[in-house]
């Protein structure tokens, strides 16, 4: 396919703040209650001094590193959350399709995973307001798409497309290219792997994954598009009938965003490089 325009890609060496954000909860955490607080609820966190966090291994969201631990920009943003209530993080890795039921399921506090918020969700579970955006973005096989002219010959019903099932990118791939077959699967390593061997023409993914596709792949992968496909926020997931958890957590995201710490953060992570030398697998 032919490459209409490839994002800039800016190297930002991530800024290290000497503020160190602690607020204090003594009177949250110790608080005298009528009744025993519920799994899941910022009370039964800070009683417990756990917040247990579910992620889900998206680059450069969470990355397991070669020894095994984890990385990334949601990594940064829930140890940082963690340390500001005063708890001890744990997280559990979880595939894409199920994190949203481990959380209804009280299984995990929190989604710290990129999410998008949507109308759909919020009937499900509450969103903290945002504190992160991204694009959808599209990469293509090289030698299966060079003779296409352009995005709207991937719109054919002989034209496979992936997804990982149940995010976003599948429904942003069904949307626009809808005469396509699309060929969802559960995680993002396999989607890389499908486009880049040429199992698929294409792959929908939120950025900047496209681009380090692309950029680890310049001989079978291309990033056609000079914009993304759709915009989206992402936001803090927990569990509805918990007001006082979404109330921290948009105070915490306007606090740091106050004092740049989530722009440092992310620039880092999503306009940098330095990090990936350190991946177990590219991107």
């Amino acid at each position: 396919m032919k490459s209409f325009q490839i994002f800039p890609r800016v190297h930002v060496i991530f800024l290290c703040l000497a503020l160190s954000w602690s607020f204090p909860y003594p009177s949250l955490a110790t608080a005298e209650t009528e009744s025993p607080s519920q799994p899941g609820t910022l009370q039964n966190v800070l009683e417990k001094k756990l917040l247990r966090i579910g992620v889900s291994l998206f680059t450069p969201w969470t990355i397991k590193q070669r020894d095994g631990q984890l990385v990334g920009f949601e990594i940064d943003v829930a140890k940082q959350l963690a340390k500001d209530l005063g708890v001890k993080p744990e997280f559990h890795v979880l595939e894409w399709e199920k994190i949203m039921p481990a959380l209804l399921k009280r299984e995990i506090d929190i989604i710290s995973a990129g999410m998008v918020i949507t109308p759909q969700r919020a009937l499900k579970f509450n969103f903290s307001q945002p504190y992160d955006s991204s694009g959808i973005g599209l990469v293509t096989n090289i030698p299966l798409t060079k003779t296409f002219n352009g995005p709207h010959d991937l719109n054919r019903s002989e034209v496979t497309i992936t997804a990982v099932t149940g995010s976003i990118s599948e429904d942003v791939a069904r949307r626009v290219f809808p005469n396509a077959t699309i060929k969802t699967l559960s995680s993002s390593q396999e989607a890389i792997q499908a486009v880049t061997k040429g199992k698929v023409h294409a792959y929908v993914e939120h950025e900047p994954i496209t681009t380090f596709i692309a950029l680890d792949n310049p001989e079978t992968v291309d990033e056609p598009l000079s914009k993304p496909l759709l915009e989206t926020r992402a936001g803090f997931a927990v569990n509805k009938g918990d007001p006082d958890f979404i109330n921290f957590l948009n105070a915490w995201i306007i606090s740091h965003d106050a004092d740049v710490w989530l722009s440092s953060a992310h620039n880092y992570w999503f306009e940098g490089v330095e990090w990936r030398k350190d991946l177990a697998t590219n991107p």
